[in-house]
């Protein structure tokens, strides 16, 4: 996808630059700031990053790490909790 080209002068970017960097960052749109009709500067989105996957991971611990026993301990538990809810009164 191709991001949307857009020239702003310096003062309107000095008003409303929370605006403009909304639209960088979220329309994807590329912004040139001028002054006087010259190019000075150019708000451009970041590149996605390449955050990985959970499958990046395998083979790190062992299937009998002490860190799986852990877990199952905490999921466990959170299983046994009792609702903060208080019980319904019935006429």
């Amino acid at each position: 996808m191709r991001s949307k080209l857009s020239r702003v002068n310096v003062a309107e970017a000095k008003k409303s630059l929370s605006e403009l960097l909304g639209r960088v960052a979220f329309g994807k749109e590329t912004i040139t700031i001028v002054k006087r009709g010259r190019p000075m500067a150019r708000l451009v989105p970041v590149p996605p990053e390449d955050r990985g996957s959970l499958a990046d991971v395998k083979g790190w611990l062992r299937d009998n790490h002490p860190f799986f026993k852990n877990i199952e301990e905490i999921v466990a538990e959170r299983h046994k909790r009792r609702s903060r809810r208080p019980p319904r009164l019935t006429d």
